[in-house]
């Protein structure tokens, strides 16, 4: 589980690679978030919004990890053009759904994430693929 979560807006790997020791700071667009594992969220998010299977996007190499720590610290990857594209697109009353399904497969694992909760990061994730897709750039995601 990751105690910081940031995802922000980035125009390309090596910009977004950049704010590996510090994130993003003031840098880029971006919203803080804590103590869920993004990692594993991306990858459940985009099997919620887009239908895939969460063993065929691990084997496929989502995330894409752009730079990571040695010594198992902080860590950027990449939010897939799929899943960043599903949720420029998503219907702001679906994602409620979407939230509630994902705070029940979080709770299948033993990871409490309230439905508010799980909804607000939702849509603001939303609103910065839309800012992203608008800029011409890419949405990334640094975990400390």
């Amino acid at each position: 589980m990751s105690i910081i979560v940031k995802f922000f807006v980035a125009p390309d790997d090596a910009s977004a690679a950049s704010v590996l020791r510090t994130g993003p700071g003031g840098a880029f667009e971006s919203l803080s978030f804590g103590n869920f594992d993004a990692e594993d969220a991306v990858v459940e998010w985009e099997c919620l919004l887009g239908g895939g299977c969460f063993e065929e996007l691990v084997e496929a190499g989502e995330p894409r990890i752009v730079a990571d720590r040695d010594n198992g610290g902080c860590v950027v990857f990449a939010i897939s053009p799929r899943l960043s594209a599903a949720l420029a697109d998503a219907e702001r009353s679906g994602l409620p759904d979407v939230a509630v399904s994902w705070a029940a497969r979080r709770a299948e694992d033993g990871e409490v994430i309230d439905a508010e909760i799980a909804e607000v990061i939702l849509g603001d994730l939303a609103t910065l693929a839309s800012s992203a897709r608008r800029q011409g750039q890419g949405v990334y995601c640094w975990v400390a």
